[in-house]
């Protein structure tokens, strides 16, 4: 009896460097927030250092200290000279907590709510479509409660706020605006951004109790008290102060496609003829399949609130629907865009 010929195993389509690059980032990423929670970034900062001067300094051996330094490497986040290391421009601007666009409270955010990003946390916001976060209690409500979660939060996002608050005002035209609304404003690094780029400017940030008081810190720190103000705020409740400009930025994302309907209807109908909106946002491509940091974002929604990430026809749409005109989708920044129209 012939037995029955085995077709031979061919030679895979294509390499496995996406595949993986994909699990190198599972793996690389937690060792990123180590080496922020050992202040291996801060040590770095002082003076280049050897793998021996950084394994004192840390007080741990030399394969763990040179695992996270090579993982750093790769990363772009420090580079090795005459056998020691030091921090790139990159992590520089960005990982060491005395810059003013850090993400280190990101981080300390991130390290601390860890649990959420698990497989399991995931697998069940992805299977009952509910966040994860705070016991599943709306983070909203827990800001209002508890004020060392609202400031841990608010602190944890002004420092990947700043960066682009600082780009944005430049890529369109507010020389004819003199009142803005940062709404949902946070920590108010938006609000200083665009007061700093336009000096006739005046901005009002809305937003909790707790959260405006941590504004009014940052405010202060930048000395711009008598430019931006706060006001305690609810976005379903109150009325909008006359302004002639309303700014949104990583609020919509917060929320589903009819309330943030309401918020753009709510937006038009309180603005002036003239008056402009401006939602600040990574966005998605149109049909939702790049870029990856949005998708990712859109994760991370689904652990955290109701909303999602949306792309820039979605949000012109809104805008549209609502009466806006003039209606613009400019990048700005890095990942971050804005959608922009006008009142008739």
């Amino acid at each position: 009896m012939n037995e029955k010929s085995i077709p031979a195993i061919q030679r895979p389509r294509m390499d496995d460097r996406p595949i993986w690059d994909i699990l190198s980032g599972i793996y690389a990423y937690p060792a990123v927030l180590v080496s922020h929670d050992l202040k291996l970034f801060s040590l770095l900062a002082e003076k280049p250092r050897t793998l021996p001067e950084v394994c004192d300094a840390l007080g741990i051996d030399p394969r763990p200290a040179g695992a996270l330094l090579s993982v750093n490497a790769c990363l772009g986040l420090v580079r090795l000279e005459d056998n020691r290391y030091s921090l790139t421009p990159l992590a520089e601007t960005y990982l060491l907590e005395s810059s003013p666009t850090s993400f280190s409270g990101y981080l300390d955010l991130t390290i601390a709510a860890y649990s959420v990003y698990s497989v399991e946390s995931l697998k069940k916001a992805v299977l009952t479509n509910s966040p994860q976060a705070y016991g599943g209690e709306d983070y909203v409500e827990s800001h209002k409660k508890q004020a060392e979660q609202a400031r841990t939060f608010t602190l944890g996002m002004h420092g990947l706020s700043m960066g682009p608050a600082l780009a944005w005002p430049e890529a369109v035209d507010l020389l004819e605006h003199r009142l803005m609304l940062d709404i949902g404003g946070g920590s108010g690094a938006h609000a200083i951004g665009a007061t700093q780029r336009w000096p006739d400017l005046q901005a009002i940030i809305l937003d909790l109790p707790l959260v405006c008081e941590v504004a009014e810190e940052i405010i202060k720190r930048h000395d711009l008290q008598n430019r931006v103000k706060t006001q305690v705020f609810d976005y379903w409740k109150d009325a909008f102060p006359l302004a002639d400009f309303h700014f949104y930025s990583n609020s919509y994302q917060n929320w589903p496609p009819e309330k943030c309907r309401f918020l753009t209807q709510k937006s038009f109908d309180s603005l002036k003829p003239g008056g402009r909106i401006i939602i600040h946002e990574i966005l998605f491509n149109d049909d939702k399949t790049d870029p990856l940091a949005a998708a990712a974002f859109d994760v991370v929604m689904l652990l955290w609130v109701p909303g999602q990430q949306y792309s820039g026809q979605e949000l012109s749409t809104m805008l549209v629907e609502a009466g806006f005109t003039d209606i613009e989708v400019k990048p700005t920044f890095g990942y971050w865009s804005i959608v922009t129209g006008r009142k008739p």
